[in-house]
């Protein structure tokens, strides 16, 4: 017999701190096809231009709005990537409820809360369960009270198939420059 799962609204593992709460819908122990996220990230949370070589992603705008791109850009600057643009002309989108990014595998993207308020994210990643334990090992490492360490947010990503284009920045996170 085969069985499914459901997940009551409200209900899944949450992960919490100052920068972005996480909470686990569908993950690894339930799924072979990928991994389900709710994200809620405050004004000013940016997480920095980056890219996959294996993980393919999507995102539902459910609540607020989200700058966004999904490009490789013509010109690539080390500093903003709102001002990116494609070859083909395509340039940053912001979304509101209802938008959705599809990021396939080698293709560099972001997204940003440009506020005021709080943004709600429904995030699918394939395949399971590489965000399941970035997510873990990055909320550890944000548990401490002081100043993250210089390149250990950097290195946490590289681990689970994240390779930073641009700092992640958020409101609450005190990171060295070399550690974004």
């Amino acid at each position: 017999m085969t069985t499914g799962s459901i997940l009551p609204a409200g209900h899944g593992r949450t992960l919490t701190s100052a920068a972005v709460q996480v909470t686990f819908k569908i993950t690894s122990p339930h799924t072979t096809v990928g991994s389900l996220f709710e994200l809620v990230v405050p004004p000013g949370f940016d997480v920095g231009a980056h890219l996959h070589v294996r993980a393919e992603e999507f995102f539902y705008v459910l609540e607020g709005e989200a700058d966004m791109f999904a490009f490789t850009p013509v010109d690539r600057t080390d500093g903003d990537w709102r001002t990116w643009r494609c070859a083909d002309g395509r340039q940053v989108v912001r979304g509101g409820p209802g938008a959705v990014l599809h990021v396939p595998p080698g293709c560099p993207h972001a997204f940003a809360n440009p506020g005021p308020g709080p943004a709600r994210l429904l995030f699918g990643s394939a395949p399971p369960p590489d965000h399941e334990r970035y997510f873990e090992e990055l909320f550890e490492l944000l548990a401490n009270d002081g100043p993250v360490a210089p390149g250990a947010v950097k290195a946490v990503r590289e681990r689970y198939d994240i390779r930073q284009l641009t700092p992640l920045r958020a409101p609450g996170i005190r990171v060295g420059a070399a550690g974004s």
